[in-house]
């Protein structure tokens, strides 16, 4: 194999750049999640209720989403060794703001600095592992990009529930900021310039009206709550969608659009970016759900809760690397279809079986849908890459990622919602775990139709690879 050079002509090590740029990555990934089993220790030390502690997730999400179409004009703007080594740093003060944080506020102040530091990273590293790898070879290496995204969202409550074992909720920001602190310093050496600069003018009009999406989701994760003023949050609704229509025209009425929305007009593309996405929100509503219906059905404790999905992680880690190869060797219709069948399974296995299931039962369909999570997440987004010219895949990767995190906070919101509503409805004419029970079942029975739905997908698509023989022969 050739040795990989810089835009300077300078050779470098191809392989530790790659490893610098996914442990960045999946230390930073690990943050999103991590605080899931922590809520109740959390609560208790800040004063706070569960609906406020919700927002150190939720809000984390939603910044998350307006700082991915940003990416694409970072990296055409700004060398990536910079860009790199400032999002670690951003990362890293705001993770010691939190770790130092007396009240909720300045938590929150540290927790959407990480956010914006990890909403431009997901795409921004994609995007390279996309565009240094010949495109034969992008499904393997995509796998191991999947590791980070999915396997990192899954060791997220796990981490966290070791460390609050055996220390204070402050120790698990303490190991993000000396693991960053590590690979900011190994990325002096080893990330170098690998994406060409195109400077364009930023189009401020576009970042505003993308604050638009956080509106929307804001309402989203308003319903069902006591005491919402719904006259206020209506008018919100309506200049959210307003906003974010401006932001769709915008897109094409510019030149230099910061998200260049002419990638949706490729129609396996469009299948990608919504194949992801429900792959996400399953991925997302398991590492969420299942540790509160451990803690509340089955009555275990937090550290017990977050090594229970040790073994979905495991799988998802195993077979993450395996299915990219698989998607270049049989195909990407194959593979997702596979991946979709199995998280459809999962949900159904849950909806099937509506009374308490056992902790072993919720091991095995945490690993079923987690394991189906790795044939479809990358593979789908090297599917839209693959259907795109070069020039255009940083701003398909920013939209991959973007939609992913829109419909996974919509998701996590929606699963809550309903868990919280249905609950509450059966509460006064049957027993609390009978009631929670009801409540389980019906965000299972919800995320069981969002499957079906996925799986129309995957069945929707074309094979890439057999086009593009049919077009060479």
């Amino acid at each position: 194999m050739a040795q990989p050079i810089d835009l300077r002509g300078h050779s470098y090590n191809r392989l530790a750049f790659i490893w610098t740029l996914l442990a960045g990555t999946f230390t930073m990934s690990i943050s999103q999640s991590s605080l899931s089993t922590a809520y109740p220790t959390l609560m208790r030390y800040f004063g706070v209720p569960a609906s406020t502690i919700q927002w150190l997730t939720t809000g984390f999400m939603l910044v998350m989403v307006v700082m991915m179409p940003v990416s694409p004009w970072l990296l055409n703007n700004i060398k990536f060794p910079v860009l790199f080594v400032s999002v670690l740093a951003l990362f890293d003060i705001g993770t010691f703001i939190i770790y130092l944080a007396p009240n909720f506020g300045l938590m929150m102040l540290g927790r959407v600095m990480e956010a914006m530091a990890v909403g431009i990273m997901f795409p921004s590293y994609q995007t390279v592992m996309l565009r240094i790898t010949p495109e034969k070879q992008r499904g393997g290496v995509m796998g191991m990009a999947g590791l980070v995204m999915g396997s990192a969202l899954a060791v997220g409550p796990i981490i966290s529930g070791i460390v609050l074992r055996y220390t204070t909720w402050q120790g698990l920001f303490v190991v993000f900021m000396v693991v960053i602190t590590i690979v900011f310093l190994i990325a002096l050496k080893t990330i170098k310039d690998v994406m060409p600069q195109h400077d364009s003018r930023l189009d401020y009009w576009s970042v505003i009206s993308s604050v638009g999406f956080i509106g929307i989701l804001y309402v989203v994760n308003q319903i069902g709550k006591l005491n919402v003023n719904w006259g206020w949050m209506t008018g919100l609704l309506i200049v959210s969608l307003l906003a974010v229509a401006f932001f769709v025209w915008r897109q094409f009425q510019t030149t230099t659009p910061l998200l260049d929305l002419r990638v949706l007009k490729t129609f396996n593309f469009d299948l990608a970016v919504l194949l992801t996405g429900t792959s996400y929100i399953a991925l997302i509503v398991v590492t969420i759900i299942f540790p509160l219906y451990y803690q509340e059905v089955l009555g275990m404790s937090p550290f017990a809760s977050g090594m229970a999905l040790v073994p979905g992680a495991v799988v998802l880690s195993l077979l993450n690397p395996l299915t990219g190869k698989l998607a270049d060797r049989i195909g990407f219709k194959a593979t997702m279809l596979t991946g979709m069948s199995m998280i459809v399974l999962g949900w159904l296995w849950l909806t099937l079986v509506s009374n308490k299931q056992s902790l072993l039962a919720m091991i095995l369909i945490a690993a079923l849908i987690e394991g189906g999570n790795a044939f479809v997440m990358m593979p789908a987004v090297t599917l839209g890459a693959n259907s795109l010219p070069d020039q255009l895949i940083s701003h398909g990767t920013a939209v991959i990622t973007t939609v992913r995190q829109i419909l996974g906070s919509t998701g996590v919101a929606v699963a809550t919602l309903i868990l919280a509503m249905v609950t509450a409805s059966h509460v006064k004419v049957t027993t609390h775990l009978a009631a929670t029970l009801s409540g389980y079942h019906a965000v299972f029975l919800t995320f069981l139709i969002v499957a079906v739905v996925g799986w129309i997908f995957a069945a929707m698509l074309r094979d890439g690879r057999k086009a593009k023989a049919a077009a060479e022969a």
